[in-house]
């Protein structure tokens, strides 16, 4: 079941506040980019993120879950209401992941 508009929308509007953050539709799902870096997907309305150490710290509990099939597993973020959450993580987050490829 692809993500619907209002879901990929309601995420957009909690990331607001983040600098350089771009949304990019893949096949009826999204793939979230901040400063230019790949750090969640949202798959089937599910807010999912790379699992780097400082999410893992900030998401003890999370479940893992591929974002579609034959995926590596990413962490599941379930409480998307919380809008500052969500930015602290992504600003934590961000000097972990991979540099985008060339």
């Amino acid at each position: 079941m692809a993500t619907s508009k209002e879901y990929i929308n309601f995420i957009k509007e909690q990331l607001s506040d983040l600098e350089e953050l771009f949304v990019r539709s893949m096949m009826g799902e999204y793939l979230v980019y901040y400063r230019g870096k790949i750090t969640a997907y949202v798959c089937d309305s599910r807010f999912l993120v790379k699992i780097v150490p400082s999410a893992k710290a900030l998401l003890p509990n999370a479940k893992l879950e591929p974002p579609y099939k034959g995926a590596k597993d990413m962490l599941l973020v379930e409480d998307v209401e919380d809008k500052e959450f969500l930015i602290k993580l992504f600003v934590a987050m961000y000097d972990e992941l991979p540099a985008p490829k060339k």
